[in-house]
This record gives C-alpha cells, structure tokens and sequence, in this order.
C-alpha cells in the first residue's frame, strides 16, 4: 500500500514527451483534469539549451546529458534465448531519453509519413508474392489502420512541427520536386525544404543519373518563421549542426518544447509532475480496469494516483516494461509462442557509403541541420519487385547533413592510423571532401525476438529489468545487401576519388557498444485481435479497456523510416477516438474482440 493517495483526476499520463505533450493538449480541450507523470528532470529551452553553453559536445553527445542514467535503471541485452543477458551499461546502439521532452528534445527533426504498404505489410505481401514468401520463424501482421486512416492525422502533425518539406502526391497528382512514390497528401508541407547542401547536391544527380526518384527529405527544422495551429511560434534554422542529442537554442527544431509545452503549461486543469517514477498500473479486483498508477516521488515516497483513464506515454521500452511490471497482459513466450506483451521487439538494420572526392571539393559539414538531407524511396518497403530477391522490406537512402562536430561526428581517412601524427593528417585531409550515403532498414519481426523481466537484475528500486533478445536475421542480410549493392551505383556515379562500402555481413551480431538509431519497436504492439496484439487500432489495450499505450511500442514491425511521423500520427488518430467515441462511455472497448 502506499504511504500517500493523492486526489483522483481524470487522466494520468506516464511519460512526457511527444505523445504525452498531445495527449495532454488534446484532453484538457474537453474540460478534462489531466495530471503528467514524468520519471525525469523538467527541461525546457531557455534553461536547458541556453546558447552557447547548449553547444558542448563533451557534455551532451559524450556525456549525454540528456539521456537516462544508466546506474540506475537500464536494460539487460542477449543474441539468443540459451544466453544470460548482460546490462548494457554505457549508451552505445540507442540513446535513452530523460525529463520532460523525453526522445522528442534530443532528436533530429526526420519526419516522415510511412509508405501506404507498410500499415499493411503481411496482407500485401501475401497478395503479392504468396503466403509461402513469409518465414515460418517471420511473427509479421498489420498495424490494424491503413494510411487513409492516418492521413489527416499525419497532416495535423507536421503543422504542429512546423515540417519543411515538398510534397511529391497531393490529392493523387504527382507534384513537381517531391517524393513521387510517397502516399497522397491533402496539403503541402507548412514550410518549403531546407536549404540543399553541396553534398546533397551531388547525391541528387548521381541518384537521378542511376534513375532514381531523390527529394528533399521532410523536416521538423524549420525553414523559416512559423507559427502553429497551437499559436506556438519557431524561428528559422541557422544550421549550427547541434540537433541530435541537443535541445534546439534556435526554437528551429520542433519539440513539445517548441510546439506544444508553451500553451499545455499555461492551462488550470493540466498539471506535470517531474522525477515521478511509475512503478505500477493499478487495476481494480477484477483485473479488468485500471485505477491509476503508483510512483515513486523525488523524496523516495510511494504515491498513488488514482485516475479515471490511464495513458502510457513513455519510450518504447518503458511502456513495455510497465506493462510486465503491472501484470497486464499475458507475457510473451517464444516457445510457445503464445502471449504478445513483450512480443515483436524490432530495430532496424543500417548501412552506409563514404564517398571520399578529390581534393578541392569543401563540404563544410559544420554547416548541418538535424534532418537536412535528400533522400529517395525506390529501395524502400515493397517499391521494387522483391519476388527474385527473397527477402521482405528495404530501405531509405539518403545523404543527411546534421553536422560536422569534431568529437562524434569526424573521421580520418580510410586506412588512417588510429592516433598519433598520422591520425590528425587523416583527418585533416578527409573532413571536407568526404560524406556518406545513409541506408537506413526495414527490421521484421520474429518468434525468437522479444522482451520480457530480467530473472536476475534489478533497478535502483528493486524491480526487474527488462530484458531485451534480439539479433538480427537472414531476412535482414539480405536486403541490405541488395540495397547496398545498388546504392553503390549512385556512389560510382559521383566519380568519387574512392569510396567505402560498409554493409553488415551474415554471422555478424548486434553490437551493442556502437551507436546505429534510437528507433527500437514492438513490446506492446497494435493489431485486429487480441490473440496476436496488446493493443487495438485505437492503442487501447483489449484486457483493461481503460489503458492506452502510444509510441513505437505499438508498432508489430519496424519500417526504414524514422518513427516520430507515425508515432504522432497514431497518437492523434488515438485521441481523436477517445474524445469523440470513449468519453461517451467510459470503460467500454472501441472494437469488440
């Protein structure tokens, strides 16, 4: 029992970054009193990313800042299901957020919307190419919504973030300069695209020349002055090339600090409450409806808040996590393969070309903004015949700008010695006339891929880890190497002095230690039945129907693309049913299982 009961309200919020700053704006519209819960520290721009103390990249990109304190809570990792995992200690593959932001603070500002088919990947596919081009070991299904579902939602985020960018399909009509393959949009993007760099400039001839279908990549940097349908004004980007792991000092990049936070913080019936750890959803006798949550507060006391609705807002591991903790659900078991919290863990599968050319080209790679790149979809999800390929998925190729900061983001020559004299020549020589091609990759799910509670580590408060099995699978090697193989066209036809091909071979593992992306998915995924998902298309869980989960998640699969446009995306789609369907009766599942 806990030591302290506070008043019930309406809503509770765990988490309080993207989704959490939505569903907090959204609900209090209603009247409603909403309470945010958030585990971390409370940061906002002018305090927490103060010009010019913000720019240390010892502190933010080294150090990190921003991120979780990993002594504290982490998570523990293993290839396969015979191992013990280990904790992993120090942020390498992925940066866990914390405080108030939570991963919306520190990205870079990539928004995009998914490819149509990858809502509805399983049923594509077996249309497509058999029921049989499915791996028996392959758990993949739908997300239950399609694109046209999504689509104003989509549309309603990237005015929120003020996206720059050029539409390729508005209405079906194939516009001039955008993404031709992307899905229809309603509306053009809020702002025109970034300004191209150098770099970007070869990349979209060569990408042309090879014949592809390059554009100006979407992106929550922008630019120029904007004001949002929350009355939230950005000012234009500056291309200082802090945006990862950085809070933006230019108010550029979009952010619930930037977007959102400025009018939600000002309203009686909303109320945040920082360094709230939530340790537990409570549920009534029944086990069929929630009545809160019970946390951990600054001084060390547990308190429980009792709530009419609860909402998960946290990372995708948190939410996964909670729900292990709360005992909701039936936990996944990959010998069974029967339950589904915890199922469906996905990462994605990256690779890269360095293009080394001749010297007097200058790059000025300092000159970056977080999402500035051109990019093209041709071997991207299911745009290009995968039948004699065999394999499920592709990629997003792209040549990105973020920045050129000497500590991270800096690399000598190919063939350089690692220190010394001969280190600095190399790098001297190779910043700038050298940049990289980025492919960033499908992940599908499988039956031995999962999260589940540690048996053996514990966090700062005694409760279980969560423990996260992946590695990656056949399915994966071979599309990147597919992608890699004709990406090396685009590299060849920029008549480079030399170029590098860094492509993940069969047999290798996960390597924890380096950096590849934050998007990890699955653990508390969406569906059309609760034998195969958490949630329902609405992201209202199907055994307490009082509980909503937003974020990655959600997602029963991971796509090339970034996340944050479908995790906005969905998070509105979601509010929208609990406001105009949910509120009017309380308690009761939108979709009948």
């Amino acid at each position: 029992m806990a030591s302290i009961k506070k008043e019930k309200v309406d809503v509770v919020l765990v988490g309080f970054g993207w989704t959490g700053a939505i569903m907090g704006q959204e609900l209090t519209n209603d009247g409603l009193k909403v309470l945010a819960l958030e585990r971390g520290p409370m940061q906002d721009t002018p305090n927490d990313a103060e010009y010019p103390k913000v720019l240390d990249e010892l502190a933010y990109s080294v150090r990190g800042k921003l991120f979780q304190d990993l002594s504290k809570e982490t998570v523990t990792i293993r290839h396969s299901l015979g191992e013990t995992a280990v904790p992993y200690r120090q942020h390498g593959s992925f940066l866990l957020g914390n405080g108030v932001g939570g991963a919306g603070f520190h990205w870079n500002g990539m928004h995009y919307r998914n490819l149509p088919e990858e809502l509805v990947l399983r049923t594509r596919t077996e249309e497509r190419y058999g029921k049989d081009f499915i791996p028996k070991d392959m758990t993949l299904q739908d997300h239950g919504v399609t694109y046209e579902d999504l689509e104003p939602h989509y549309d309603f985020f990237e005015k929120v973030c003020g996206t720059s960018g050029k539409a390729g399909n508005i209405n079906g009509k194939i516009q001039e300069s955008g993404n031709p393959l992307e899905g229809p949009r309603t509306d053009e993007f809020p702002l025109p695209p970034l300004q191209q760099t150098y770099a970007q400039s070869l990349f979209e001839k060569a990408a042309r020349d090879v014949g592809y279908h390059p554009f100006a990549a979407p992106a929550s940097n922008a630019s120029g002055p904007y004001t949002n349908p929350y009355g939230v004004r950005l000012g234009p980007c500056n291309f200082c090339g802090f945006c990862e792991n950085y809070g933006c000092f230019m108010y550029s990049k979009a952010s619930p600090q930037t977007t959102i936070l400025p009018v939600l913080l000002k309203k009686p019936n909303f109320e945040l409450r920082t360094n709230a750890y939530v340790t537990k959803v409570n549920v009534d006798k029944s086990g069929k409806m929630a009545t809160g949550v019970t946390y951990v507060d600054a001084q060390g006391r547990e308190v429980e808040q009792p709530a009419d609705l609860v909402i998960l807002c946290a990372f995708q591991t948190h939410n996964t996590r909670l729900m292990l903790l709360s005992g909701i659900g039936t936990p996944y078991d990959p010998a069974t393969g029967e339950g589904v919290v915890g199922k469906n863990l996905a990462y994605q599968m990256n690779g890269g070309i360095r293009i080394i050319m001749p010297k007097g080209n200058y790059f000025n790679p300092f000159e970056g903004a977080g999402a500035s790149a051109w990019a093209f979809d041709d071997l991207n999800a299911d745009q290009f015949d995968h039948a004699p390929l065999g394999f499920i998925g592709g990629a997003v190729v792209r040549q990105a700008t973020t920045g050129g900061r000497p500590i991270k983001q800096a690399s000598p020559m190919p063939g350089s010695p690692t220190w010394g004299s001969g280190w600095k020549a190399g790098m001297a020589d190779a910043y700038q006339r050298s940049f990289n091609i980025g492919m960033s990759g499908s992940v599908m799910p499988y039956r031995d891929a999962y999260m589940s509670l540690d048996p053996t580590y514990k966090d700062s408060h005694g409760l279980p880890l969560l423990r996260m099995t992946f590695d990656w699978h056949d399915n994966e090697y071979k599309m990147l190497d597919y992608v890699g193989s004709q990406v090396e066209k685009v590299a060849k036809a920029m008549n480079p002095e030399k170029y590098v091909v860094n492509v993940r071979k069969p047999g290798s593992h996960w390597d924890t230690r380096v950096y590849q992306s934050t998007h990890l998915t699955g653990g508390t995924i969406m569906g059309t039945s609760p034998q195969d998902s958490v949630l329902n298309r609405y992201l209202q869980s199907w055994d307490v129907p009082n509980l909503f989960v937003m974020g990655a998640s959600t997602f029963p699969y991971n796509m090339g693309y970034n996340p944050t446009g479908l995790v906005g995306a969905l998070a509105y789609w979601s509010v929208k049913a609990i406001r105009e369907q949910y509120m009017k009766n309380q308690g009761r599942p939108l979709v009948q299982a």
